[in-house]
């Protein structure tokens, strides 16, 4: 009995040695490719940029007054003709008020006066009175109508800063900052808010003088938002006409399409510039892994495992790949996914 039992234990731990021989290895791991591939790109001078508002503008106070309303805040959007604020127009309204009735009062003499130059001309005819009579009431009554002309100048200007009160949008856009809170006390010039259109925008760029011939030759440029990740066709390349005389530079503005969105005012980009077409050997931007100052992409082998493999890198790229100089042949297939590479990647040598 005992010889039988110790006959099936050895059989079993055999058994159990011929399962580890026989186990198959790992199967590939299932990920995403792209080719390696030499094919014709633009060429491109990147320059760093930044991004501006065609139309910018910061809404001041042309009266004094308190603030006592505004109905925007940074961030809201603001149409064209839009009350956005309003100051107190009580000292104004009175003001207006004052004006009119100086007007009347000046209208009332003018009639007066009409009617004493009509009277005085017709005891002239009659032998009753001077010449010099006549020529007094001439003068009054011209002095009348002198002194109505220039009160109501006075009241147009008073309705003129009454309505200034009233403080509205000159253009459709969004605010970009508050400068002031409600119940402060607001003077001619002082700021109000600042706001921006988000159709006008453009990007600008400063590059050496040696370059401006060849932007200038193609005319075509891309701008990259590194923060969104996006990259967009410049509608149309403008070179300033000056240079800077310390720096020996020239600045190149790039207008945006009216349909951008999540771009404004300040944000950070890089002009590429076409300045020609050539071969390059292109991979992928999403297979290139970068740790510290090692740049490498993760290549599939013969049997589909991913090995990491360190590149070099050269300028030419766009929104899809980036050239390499180093480390890949055309045709190598590399992962899309390096960071799920890595965890199935086979050492290099084995």
């Amino acid at each position: 009995m005992k010889r039988s039992v110790a006959l099936l234990a050895a059989l079993a731990l055999v058994a159990c040695g011929a399962e580890k021989e026989v186990a198959p290895a790992a199967a590939p791991p299932q990920l995403r490719t792209g080719v390696v591939e030499m094919r014709d790109v633009e060429l491109a001078y990147s320059a760093e940029a930044t991004v501006e508002a065609v139309r910018q503008s910061t809404v001041s106070a042309q009266i004094a007054g308190r603030i006592v309303e505004l109905r925007f805040d940074v961030g809201d959007v603001v149409k064209k003709g839009d009350v956005i604020a309003r100051i107190d127009e009580r000292a104004a309204t009175q003001a207006e008020a004052g004006s009119q009735a100086q007007v009347v009062e000046a209208e009332a003499a003018l009639r007066n006066a009409r009617v004493n130059f009509e009277r005085s001309k017709q005891l002239l005819a009659q032998k009753f009175i001077s010449s010099a009579a006549v020529d007094k009431a001439e003068a009054d009554y011209k002095a009348a109508q002198a002194r109505v002309a220039v009160l109501l100048a006075g009241a147009g200007q008073a309705a003129t800063e009454r309505s200034l009160a009233t403080i509205v949008a000159p253009y459709s856009g969004v605010v970009a900052a508050r400068h002031v809170e409600l119940g402060e006390m607001a003077t001619p010039g002082k700021p109000l808010l600042t706001g921006f259109d988000p159709s006008t925008l453009r990007v600008v760029a400063t590059v050496p003088q040696t370059q401006v011939a060849a932007i200038e030759a193609d005319g075509k440029a891309r701008v990259e938002l590194p923060a969104l990740g996006k990259w967009i066709d410049a509608r149309r390349v403008t070179v300033v006409p000056a240079a800077d005389p310390r720096t020996h530079t020239t600045r190149v503005r790039l207008e945006l399409p009216e349909d951008v969105r999540g771009v404004y005012p300040g944000v950070f980009a890089r002009a590429h510039f076409v300045v020609g077409r050539a071969p390059r050997l292109m991979v992928p931007r999403e297979a290139v892994l970068r740790r510290s100052e090692v740049t490498g992409v993760y290549v599939i082998d013969e049997k589909g495992y991913p090995r990491l493999r360190q590149v070099r890198l050269g300028t030419a790229s766009d929104e899809r790949s980036v050239e390499v100089l180093a480390g890949l042949r055309a045709g190598e297939r590399v992962a899309l996914e390096p960071v799920k590479a890595g965890m199935h990647s086979v050492p290099t040598g084995t």
